[in-house]
């Protein structure tokens, strides 16, 4: 037999209902209808099978339908199982399926077509006495359908809950993700950018030892200024990290780059060696904050490209549009110099992964917009619309 584990609320209901059968079993007791024609012996034997049946209450809980059944059955013979018959109709109305609840109403009424049928030639205590108990047997299947109605609307509540609380961990999840993701990008393209212009100017000392001294001492200076503004960049992108506990700056306080600053960051480019060609911006109104950075991270992480996968290639860098037409970028690298002009700017999907055109791709959905990188005459074209409302 299955062990059934109670705790100290299901014994103290357990004994709350054995109270409830014995305490009504012996108020009843005076107003039960027994026959004059019952000797002693029979009344004794009644009530000692009325003090098992509160007894066997204790047990609902392993064989409520078992229980309930021979409690109905025996109920017409006996005179005093009144009370726990309704402890064990109520356990199974409350805990059982419905197919088990309906088979014990079915045999709790089935002598009332037979009472119904006999009425008239029923004395009237006898008849109140079987309307009382026919009545008591219906109210008790109602409150444990109620009661079950009630567990179950519980349960069903506290497993909302629990996907709510399931959701909500899932959606601070994505969200952490999605930052740790924006980091990612922030730091490929801005760190990306600056040590770009780092190898570019080591590489050149490295094969031109002999170069005169005024140009090793600007690429010096251009490396060394190139180092200052990286360590400068990680530690605002570090910032943002610390900013949730609060011991770094807040994400609004954090200089960001604007479709303005193309121009300095061409500069940049055309001083490590770079033939730029630059187009834009469009002069007047500025676009949006998010789009003027996204237009912005794209160039740069398309020149940190062209010098990484096409060094020496001249680019075409046009920015056009305006307020209600949308803000179009396009940046264009020629075939590259050299013995392998297939290699281009596409090579950074082989020996990069192409992480920098997803993460551009990326950026560019955020803000709206669309972007796409495809080879175009031995060189590569990035080109990106971005959204610029009127």
């Amino acid at each position: 037999m299955r062990r059934i584990h109670r705790t100290r609320r299901d014994w103290a209901a357990d004994l709350g209902l054995f109270l409830f059968a014995a305490c009504f079993a012996a108020v009843s007791s005076q107003s039960i209808p027994v026959p004059e024609s019952l000797g002693p012996a029979w009344r004794a034997a009644d009530q000692a099978a009325g003090g098992l049946a509160c007894a066997a209450v204790l047990l609902r809980r392993r064989r409520p339908v078992q229980l309930a059944v021979v409690l109905l059955v025996t109920g017409g013979v006996a005179h005093y199982l009144t009370g726990p018959a309704m402890v064990a109709v109520f356990t199974v109305a409350a805990t059982r399926p419905w197919k088990a609840t309906a088979w014990v109403a079915a045999l709790a009424f089935g002598p009332l077509p037979f009472f119904l049928w006999q009425l008239p030639e029923m004395s009237e205590e006898r008849a109140g006495a079987a309307v009382t108990y026919f009545a008591l047997i219906v109210g008790s299947i109602g409150w444990g359908l109620f009661r079950r109605s009630r567990q179950q609307l519980i349960a069903s509540l506290r497993e909302r809950a629990e996907l709510a609380e399931a959701d909500a961990e899932s959606r601070a999840e994505r969200a952490r993700m999605e930052a740790r993701e924006e980091i990612a990008r922030e730091m490929h393209d801005v760190l990306g950018h600056r040590l770009s212009l780092l190898s570019v100017h080591a590489g050149a000392l490295e094969f031109n030892p002999g170069a005169p001294r005024a140009e090793i001492e600007r690429a010096a200076g251009v490396m060394r200024e190139s180092a200052h503004l990286a360590l400068h960049d990680l530690r605002e992108v570090i910032g943002v990290l610390r900013a949730g506990s609060g011991d770094g700056p807040a994400e609004g306080e954090r200089p960001q780059p604007e479709l303005a600053d193309l121009t300095r960051l061409v500069a940049e480019a055309r001083a490590a060696g770079g033939r730029i060609e630059l187009a834009g911006p469009p002069e007047g109104a500025a676009p949006p904050p998010l789009v003027g950075r996204t237009a912005y991270r794209i160039v740069q992480e398309a020149l940190t490209n062209v010098r990484k996968h096409a060094p020496g290639a001249p680019v075409d860098v046009r920015v056009t549009g305006g307020p209600g037409d949308g803000l179009t970028v396009e940046v264009r690298n020629a075939r590259p110099p050299g013995p392998d002009p297939a290699r281009g700017a596409l090579a950074g999907t082989a020996q990069g992964g192409g992480q920098g055109l997803i993460g551009l791709a990326e950026r560019a959905r955020l803000a709206g917009g669309e972007l796409t990188a495809l080879p175009s005459g031995g060189g590569f074209r990035v080109q990106a619309w971005l959204p610029w409302q009127g």
